[in-house]
């Protein structure tokens, strides 16, 4: 393998190289197309880049790779390979030829190359076949070889393109693209072609590459379902053989989510600032546009295309709400304002419109309703009748008249009248009357004949009806004195006019009056007399809608509201191009007197006007014509003449007043109008261009078929000149203009009124030609729109409303939309049958709809019985305007469809328990419902709860429900599942049962009362209340306590006791720990108060240390604490703490600074079965009685105040700790023969042996009270405790009578073997448990008690390791005690850990070796005599010695186990451990001191041993069942011990009142033992035979049984049991050999008789028979026996705890192959098998 490194053997790389190819260079191996990628994208690399890519091998610069392009076959190629020396000495090195026939070089030889020299290698390449050809030139240095890369390839397609293209994030149906670059890194010229799976797309501008050439590729994404999308696009290029490249397409598409916000103002209670769907205009001014902004929100990640759609007007084509944008896209996050414009048309329209707002694609649409109302000017009169009272002719007068607009809405305003060529002239007939404002007009009356002068002059406004105001005048002259014309005579002409008495003149009318023809009404018109009415009310005048009034005149329509009694035609002309001085031909006037009486006509003459009239003034007379003549007469060229002739026609008679004799019959005259029009522009001249504006609408205003409609027209003229008007209403005969010709000041205008009258709903398109300026080229069309209107109401569902099936009396309310189709508003009004009345409803049941408006009504479904039902209801129509005729009985008929149906409600499980729940505390579950049934239903639930348990009645009554229903009332829909969440918090600690119950309702209903008739079961729910249960099941302490004794300091029965009751309402003030005191005493809250008493110790000793072990022995988790009042003080500012402290604040506060009681831990939880060992100490670092409060605290359960004390003495000090004052004795039956010995036990904390005598006076005194019996016998009165250890007085109880007795004993059992004969073994299996994971323990027991009763305990093992995680099984056997007793027995084991002794006897070793080497090694000195001193000082010397001893009498147990320290206590117990070595190492040569190595300290595990023995006859007459369950055992031989001589001694001091038991006393140990073996083989003999027992059993039979009186129930069936027994026992006590020996004397006897065969056959069996009998007799077999049956279970189970036998596994049953000994058994007789 080559290998290169630079001038000094260190490698050297080239500046454009990475590791990657240091490490493909030194291996020998051409480079990968890898290297050359660069963030994913493949680049071209010629073979003059290659050539220029240079590295460096050891100072020797040559190029990495040398390649051939474009060679072909038959040719040679040569390139150079140049090599240069960049290094500062001169280089030596050779080459090596390249391996194949296709790269050859010159003839190899040495180069040499000085510092920058270089050298060209040609290497010529000679192809022999089309492939590609690689090869290397190998140079060799002394440092090793490198080569040169050798490619000859052919030319390739090759596209680089990168791997993957992520595109941004994407709306659905939406789009996004990104574009990559594709490159042609080949030799050729490349065609590609894409396929890209949906939803990608590609487009490319090229499909053709030339080599090196690049262009980009557009990808297109647009998908159609949310989600991630990933796809393999392919792109195939390529010659012949097409090569493909892919490319990963990834892109994410999520739905858009649109909202829309109006802020605008308030609509229908519609608050603003909230998302809304209804956006209000208001009332906008007509003709103007307002716009109005939404915004539609974003709240996707993505840009959301959206698209914006108006309701279509399925009549009109105009709009008048209009929105410039269709579609639009919403910026992620963002927002996009949309705007929409309101331009009204009609005045007092209501118009409602509906934008549909929605994502592209998507089906989630917003609809936005826009509202708007259009306002108008509204402008009136001050007065409608102006009156000027009479003036002589030649004067003229002036009144005002004012105008007012009440409106904010500017009002264009005219009087149609010509100022120039009337009598009744106004200084502004036209203009713009501002909102709001009053504009006061001047009216002048100029008369030109005395006569009565009377016009109805209308007032136009724009985009309003228009008004009628009265102009009176009246004019004398010298002869001429008509009657002066008031307003009252134009009301009762009017009234006369209707009545058809306006036709004859003043003077026949008063002749009528005269004559009684005709008469006066109230009012004062006239009327016909009654008899010519025939009894017909006479006809009054009712003023005319004005509208109506203005084109029903007869001139513009042929119709007319009163018949005319002067008329005029024509009434305009058009005189064409009058060019001066050429006269055109006059224009005759004919007017008609239609009366009944001779008028007078004049003519106002208009001084400089181009028209004048001749004559003007001429009689007529009654029903006849006469002709006028007008001559036009224009003075300028190329203008324009307009003007309007005014005329009045008036009775004759009415010239002078004289001739009127009532005023009743006074006659106004009648104004006539003729329009005229002329010019005089040549022919060819282009009259003048006219300059205005034309505010037309485009639609008449919606009405009614066969109705008339108006609508105005504004035409302002805005230039300087005269325009004139015509228009040609031959051209569109449906509409109705007027006026249609007259003439427009400049700066004035000219209002329009059109009226057409449709006839269907089919819209007609109407085009009017208005010519301006006489001249054709400047008419301009109008194109107006109409359409007639009907009712049409939509109903939604085609009339259809469906409900859902119903329970029966609930009710279903469900909204139904209908809609106005037309332009005008309607009034809708709902009607449901009567006897459907109870069952269907509906609100609002009338309203109005505002054209195209939807409104939906709230319907309500009430079944009241099960069926299906079809009801039906009708909503009548008609118009809102009172003016428009409605057809009567319109309506539209609605079909809802519905059923009643029954259902009812399950629970998903009927009977839920949820176990046990904390009093105080709370748990919350869910109640699934079901309904089954097809209907909804309303239910409400009630809930009734029991109690049971130990409770008081009155009490639990007023305790509030402990089940709290999260909503009683709730729907469940059909066919699905409702959750009702319940909370439960039980108050007391007693079982609660819910029985929860439904009622179905209407979900109004309210009374819950009435609702308990119809409730049904539901459910069931069960809890119990429970507090949290603490229990201490076992305590250790250090030293050599009992654990009864601990139990005692304690009081820790009590606490159990206190921690089983039920907590106190002053417990539960605060449940969980909480800082509430401000005081360093806190108070106390419960009545729980016990003392914890950590004993007594010297001062300086170890501290003492208690392990309580804590039980959860409840149902729920417990949380406690132990607090100490400093844990419940609050935290308080320094200047708030109280200074003056109490002593007992003294005391607690330098108990707890000083930390000499502690808790640890001091809070924790624990679980249900948990436990948890909590550790109590005290420091005895002050001398005298240490007290603490502690508070243990058990969170929603008990407060219980423990009183933590101690006694600390002084050294040398002898001090007796007692557990308590009094002292209780296990109670004794009364009659005993024999009392068990009881124990009293007395600990020594002092340091100092303590010697104590019992004061027995009192016990004499209770002796000579009870008839000398001896009640209480202390057996050891006087003893001697050592320091730290327990002592025991010994007392026999003997009461003489039922009663409690006032003197002390203890009674407390750990392990309790029961009541058990006195010469029998207990045993009991304990297991051993290594908790630790990775470490061994070594452990031993012993017996903490008096040495005396050692032997009656055998633990085995007595000692052993125990692996990590490993469980060893110690069985404790009690020996038999042989004397009734009472035995407590407290066992120690003491662990230590494994590795901690192991190093403990390195330590020894080695400061045993220390010890001998300093024993023969010394040196002397002077400077060192004062330490030798010190150090065999005696105190050194005693504790070495001491020392010596412990190691003689401990290291034996300590080897022989590899394990157990020494047992014995330190020489000086006050002091703590290596008190003395740390005093010696504070001298100035500590390090010469080798100090003695310590025993690690061992856990200390405390087992109690209780038991009870009886005697047989004792035990036989209290626990006669029991006895068959014990083993009698043979007596031990061995010596007894002296305690037991001792106790035997004092047994026979008990006994000295009976002569019998005094001569056994007298015995020596041999007697009593053989005795003892003789009586227990006798009476075991008579208790097994049969043939005693059958003795007993016929004694019963006896005519007169003496002993029957002595014989219990309970004896004779232990007598049955034990027969029973035996003869099993008797039956199964053949095996296989006495088979096997009863087969062969068959065999013998077969030629004997089958008689005498049965008969041998039994003597033999019953010999057998006897002898196992007198064998198993022997108390060595039944030891035997015993002892192996004992072992054989000690091993199962101990396998057991190891895991290899399965004691739970089912039985195996293995087949075995037939016995053929049972076939023998069964040749036996019927009578042998019985």
């Amino acid at each position: 393998m080559a290998t290169r490194a630079g001038p000094h053997g260190a490698e050297r790389p080239g500046p454009a190289r990475d590791g990657t190819e240091m490490l493909a260079q030194a291996h020998g191996e051409p480079q990968s197309s890898d290297s050359f990628r660069k963030s994913g994208y493949d680049r071209k690399v010629s073979s003059r880049e290659a050539k220029k890519k240079k590295v460096i091998f050891w100072g020797i610069e040559v190029p990495e790779t040398l390649s051939w392009h474009g060679w072909e076959l038959g040719k040679e190629i040569i390139r150079h390979l140049t090599l240069k020396n960049v290094h500062g000495k001169a280089q030596k090195l050779s080459y090596r030829a390249p391996s194949t026939p296709y790269f050859f070089t010159v003839f190899q030889q040495p180069i040499t190359l000085s510092p920058g020299m270089s050298l060209t290698l040609p290497i010529v390449f000679r192809p022999r076949e089309k492939r590609d050809y690689e090869d290397s030139i190998f140079f060799m240095k002394a440092e090793g070889e490198f080569s040169v890369a050798l490619r000859a390839m052919r030319p390739r397609f090759g596209l680089s393109m990168p791997a993957a293209v992520q595109l941004p994030v994407c709306a659905v149906h939406n789009v996004t693209e990104m574009t990559f670059p594709v490159c042609n890194v080949g030799d050729l010229i490349s065609v590609f072609s894409w396929e890209t799976p949906s939803p990608f797309f590609m487009t490319s501008d090229r499909s053709t590459l030339d080599p090196g050439a690049e262009c980009m590729v557009k990808v297109t994404f647009q998908p159609e379902v949310a989600g991630v999308h990933n796809a393999v696009a392919t792109c195939w290029f390529g010659g012949e053989v097409k090569q493909k490249r892919t490319i990963q397409l990834k892109a994410l598409a999520k739905y858009p989510c649109l909202r829309v916000s109006v802020t605008g103002k308030e609509y229908e209670g519609v608050q603003p600032g909230k998302f809304q769907d209804v956006l209000c205009f208001g009332s906008v001014p007509v003709g103007t546009t307002v716009e109005k902004c939404v915004e539609i929100f974003n709240m996707s990640v993505v840009d959301a295309p959206c698209r914006i759609e108006q309701e279509k007007d399925p009549l009109l084509h105009g709009y008048v709400f209009s929105c410039d944008v269709s579609h639009g896209v919403v910026p992620a996050k963002g927002k996009l304002v949309l705007c929409i414009r309101f331009q009204p048309q009609i005045v007092g329209e209501h118009s409602t419109s509906y934008f549909t707002i929605g994502s592209t694609g998507c089906h989630l649409e917003t609809v936005l309703k826009v509202v708007g109302s259009c306002k108008g000017p509204s402008v009136s009169l001050d007065q409608y009748s102006v009156e000027f009272d009479w003036i002589n002719l030649g004067e003229s007068l002036m009144q005002t008249l004012k105008i007012s607009n009440m409106s904010d809405v500017p009002a264009f305003y005219q009087f149609d009248i010509d100022n120039k060529g009337s009598v009744f002239s106004l200084d502004r007939p036209c203009g713009v009357l501002e909102g709001k404002t009053t504009l006061t007009l001047k009216v002048t009356f100029r008369p030109t004949h005395p006569m009565n002068y009377h016009r109805r002059v209308v007032c136009l406004v724009h985009h309003q009806e228009p008004m009628y105001v009265d102009f009176l005048g009246t004019c004398h002259s010298d002869t001429a004195k008509p009657t002066t014309l008031q307003e009252r005579h134009l009301s009762w002409y009017r009234t006369n006019m209707v009545r058809g008495l306006t036709f004859y003149p003043p003077d026949i009318l008063s002749m009528m009056l005269k004559d009684g023809k005709l008469q006066m009404d109230e009012k004062g018109a006239l009327m016909l007399s009654p008899e010519i009415f025939e009894d017909k009310p006479p006809k009054e005048y009712f003023e005319p809608n004005a509208m109506t009034e203005y084109f029903y005149d007869g001139v513009s329509s042929d119709l007319a509201l009163f018949p005319a009694h002067v008329s005029v035609s024509p009434t305009e002309y058009d005189f064409g191009c009058c060019m001066p001085p050429h006269k055109a031909e006059p224009l005759p006037l004919c007017v008609t007197n239609h009366t009944k009486g001779n008028i007078t006509v004049a003519w106002t003459p208009s001084h400089g006007s181009a028209f004048q009239v001749h004559p003007e003034i001429c009689d007529m007379p009654p029903l006849k014509s006469s002709t006028f003549y007008v001559f036009c007469k224009p003075t300028q060229v190329n203008s324009l003449y307009a003007a309007e002739l005014e005329g009045f026609a008036v009775y004759k008679v009415m010239r002078h007043y004289t001739n009127i004799e009532n005023d009743a019959t006074i006659c106004p005259s009648w104004c006539l109008t003729v329009r005229l029009r002329a010019h005089t522009y040549e022919a060819e001249r282009e009259h003048f261009i006219p300059q205005y504006i034309l505010d037309v609408p485009k639609t008449f205003p919606p009405v009614v078929c066969d109705t008339d409609t108006y609508c105005s027209m504004l035409l302002s003229n805005t230039g300087t000149s005269l325009i004139t008007f015509s228009v040609n209403q031959t051209a569109c005969p449906s509409v109705m203009v007027k006026p249609s010709s007259g003439h427009i000041m400049p700066g004035g205008h000219q209002i329009f009124f059109l009226s057409t009258h449709p006839v269907n709903r089919v819209t007609q398109q109407h085009v009017l030609p208005l010519q301006l300026n006489s001249y054709p080229a400047y008419t301009k069309k109008i194109v107006l729109r109409s359409c007639g209107q009907s009712f049409l109401l939509h109903l939604e569902g085609d009339g259809n409303l469906y409900f859902k099936p119903l329970h029966i009396g609930t009710s279903s309310t469900r909204m139904y939309t209908i809609k106005n189709c037309t332009s005008l508003p309607m009034v809708f009004t709902w009607k449901i049958f009567q006897s459907h009345s109870k069952i269907l409803s509906v609100s609002p049941t009338a309203g109005i709809l505002q054209p195209f408006e939807a409104m939906a009504q709230a319907w309500t479904f009430t079944p009241n019985k099960e069926t299906k039902y079809v009801l039906h209801a009708m909503v009548f129509v008609s118009w809102k305007s009172p003016d428009l005729v409605s057809p009567k009985g319109l309506h539209y008929v609605l079909r809802v469809i519905g059923e009643g149906a029954l259902g009812t409600i399950r629970a998903q499980k009927e009977h839920l328990d949820l176990g046990n729940v904390l009093v105080g505390g709370q748990q919350s579950c869910s109640i699934v419902l079901l309904n089954d049934g097809i209907c909804t239903l309303n239910y409400i639930l009630s809930v009734e709860q029991f109690i049971t348990g130990p409770h008081n009645p009155e009490e639990v009554r007023s305790d509030p429900m402990a089940l709290e229903l999260e909503h009683s009332r709730g729907t469940i829909l059909a066919r699905s599942k409702a959750f009702v969440r319940i909370k439960v918090r039980p108050t007391r600690r007693l079982r609660y049962t819910w029985s929860i119950k439904y009622a179905t309702c209407t979900p109004t209903a309210a009374d819950l009362a009435s609702m308990k008739e119809k409730q049904q079961p539901l459910c069931c729910i069960v809890a119990t209340g429970t507090y949290p249960t603490l229990r201490i099941t076992d305590a250790t302490i250090t030293g050599s306590a009992s654990k009864l004794h601990i139990w005692k300091l304690f009081s820790l029965d009590t606490l159990n006791e206190y921690l089983e009751r039920d907590p106190t309402p002053g417990e539960l003030t605060y449940r969980v720990p909480t800082r509430h005191s401000t005081c360093l005493i806190p108070p106390v809250y419960t009545p729980l108060l016990l003392d914890f008493d950590f004993g007594s110790a010297p001062v300086g000793s170890e501290p003492t240390i208690a392990r309580l072990l804590l039980e959860n022995k409840g149902v729920v988790p417990v949380d406690w604490a132990f607090l100490f009042p400093s844990d419940q003080k609050m935290d308080m500012e320094h200047w708030a703490e109280d200074t003056d402290f109490t002593p007992q604040e003294l005391h607690q506060m330098r108990v707890q600074d000083n930390q000499l009681f502690s808790v640890s831990p001091k809070s924790g939880t624990l679980l249900p079965g948990q436990e948890k060992s909590v550790q109590l100490s005290h420091r005895h670092d002050f001398i005298g009685t240490d007290r603490l409060p502690v508070l243990l605290k058990i969170s929603y359960g008990h407060e219980i105040l423990l009183t933590f004390s101690s006694v600390t003495v002084e050294h040398n000090q002898r001090y007796v700790h007692f557990a308590s004052n009094k002292h209780h004795f296990a109670p004794i039956a009364v009659g005993g023969s024999h009392p068990p010995t009881q124990i009293y036990k007395l600990y020594n904390g002092g340091s100092m042996p303590v010697t104590f005598e019992v004061q027995l006076d009192n016990i004499v005194k209770i002796q000579e009270k009870n008839f000398r019996h001896p009640v209480f016998v202390c057996l050891t009165p006087r003893g001697e405790i050592p320091p730290g250890e327990t002592g025991h007085i010994e007392w026999i109880f003997s009461p003489l009578e039922a009663k409690t007795y006032s003197a002390a004993t203890l009674s407390h059992h750990r392990i309790c073997l029961g009541n058990i004969p006195d010469c029998t073994k207990a045993d009991q299996l304990v297991f051993l448990n290594n908790i630790l994971k990775n470490t061994a323990v070594v452990f031993a027991w012993h017996i903490s008690c008096c040495k005396e009763k050692a032997h009656m305990l055998e633990i085995t093992p007595n000692s052993g390791i125990v692996q990590p995680g490993e469980s060893i099984p110690c069985f404790i056997t009690l020996q038999p005690t042989r004397k009734p007793s009472l035995c407590r027995i407290n066992l120690v084991c003491e662990v230590y850990i494994q590795e901690s002794l192991v190093q403990y006897e390195r330590d020894l070793h080695k400061w045993e070796e220390e010890k001998e080497r300093r024993a023969v090694e010394f040196t002397i000195t002077e400077k060192d005599l004062g330490t030798k001193r010190k150090l065999t000082s005696p105190s050194v010397r005693l504790s070495d010695s001491a020392e010596t001893e412990n190691l003689s009498d401990s290291s034996a147990v300590i080897r022989k186990y590899k394990t157990l320290p020494p047992l014995k206590s330190r020489p000086t117990p006050s002091q703590p451990p290596g008190h003395l070595e740390r005093g010696l190492l504070l001298g100035k040569d500590a390090s010469q001191v080798w100090v003695k190595p310590e025993p690690p300290k061992p856990l200390v595990l405390h087992l109690d041993v209780s038991a009870r023995s009886y005697t047989i006859e004792e035990f036989l007459r209290k626990f006669s069942l029991d006895f068959p369950k014990y083993f009698l055992s043979r007596p031990f031989s061995a010596q007894p011990s002296e305690s037991e001589s001792v106790d035997r001694k004092g047994y026979r001091n008990r006994m000295d009142m009976e002569p019998k038991w005094l001569s056994l006393a007298a015995a020596s140990k041999p007697e009593l033992e053989m005795v003892a073996d003789i009586l227990t083989g006798v009476i075991r003999s008579l208790l097994e035979n049969s043939y005693f027992q059958e003795s007993v059993r016929k004694l019963q039979d006896e005519p007169i049984p003496y002993f029957f009186q002595f014989q219990s129930a309970k004896s004779a069936e232990l007598q049955d049991s034990r027969q029973g027994s035996t003869i099993s026992s008797r039956v199964s006590a053949s095996t296989d050999l006495d088979l096997e020996k009863d087969g062969e004397r068959k065999k013998m006897s077969q030629e004997t008789s089958f008689s005498h065969f049965l008969e041998s056959y039994k003597i033999f069996h019953q010999k057998q028979l006897r002898e196992k009998e007198i064998i198993s007799r022997q108390p060595a077999v039944g030891n035997l026996v015993e002892l192996v049956l004992k072992n054989t279970l000690q091993n199962i189970l101990t396998e057991a705890s190891r895991g290899e036998v399965v004691l739970t596994a089912r039985p195996m049953v293995i087949a075995l192959p037939p016995n053929p000994s049972r076939r023998i058994t069964n040749l036996a007789p019927p009578s042998s098998r019985a």
